[in-house]
């Protein structure tokens, strides 16, 4: 026995006014779907062009010569060169001159301070850890200030996470999407570390 509810929506569907109003219904809840999609699409876009272009970024980065690491004799450094390291003082050392408290011992004679061996005048170095030494004399704090407040979105994320001028040289010295072309060839092959504003010129194809 088919239940009198059944029968009776059954014998309703079958109106083509009930389908006109059900298809009306739907074509409404699409249209309202569509243009609320729409206003936050508009929204989102607004507010981003507003935290771009009104609001600087709010960059975590200080640049001073006095911090806990000095005062605790104990230094940062890059850590991962085979031949050289750079600490956050600004020397460079060879590896096997690196003191047990990270800092490179600045008593031997090839130990340099801020030393931009290796590197360009576009900024650009062909060994990292030159590129973090250069990068870390205090004249390239203007240079690295300008970089900050003309980055790009993209490069937002990479940059706020670092807190001072130590730790944007070894982010900015890394390689990176400016460093390279057609996503798999260096600009320049040889001086790929940079430091400098701008990244290096395009080859010619």
């Amino acid at each position: 026995m088919v239940p009198c509810g059944a029968v009776l929506w059954r014998r309703l569907l079958r109106k083509r006014w009930v389908l006109g109003v059900l298809l009306g219904l739907s074509l409404v809840y699409f249209i309202s779907s569509t243009f609320k999609q729409e206003e936050r699409m508009v929204r989102d876009r607004n507010l981003l062009q507003v935290q771009e272009h009104e609001q600087p970024i709010m960059w975590k980065v200080k640049f001073s010569s006095g911090n806990s690491s000095q005062l605790s004799n104990q230094c940062r450094n890059s850590v991962q060169g085979k031949l050289l390291i750079t600490d956050e003082l600004g020397y460079i050392c060879e590896r096997k001159d690196l003191l047990v408290n990270g800092c490179c011992n600045v008593n031997v004679a090839s130990t340099k301070l801020y030393s931009c061996d290796s590197c360009l005048p576009n900024g650009c170095c062909s060994i990292y850890e030159y590129c973090v030494s250069c990068c870390l004399q205090p004249s390239k704090q203007h240079l690295l200030e300008r970089f900050l407040n003309r980055a790009a979105i993209a490069f937002q994320n990479l940059f706020m996470a670092v807190e001072d001028h130590f730790e944007l040289c070894l982010a900015k010295c890394r390689t990176s999407s400016q460093s390279v072309q057609h996503e798999n060839t260096y600009r320049d092959p040889i001086a790929k570390y940079c430091y400098g504003e701008y990244p290096p010129e395009l080859l010619p194809v």
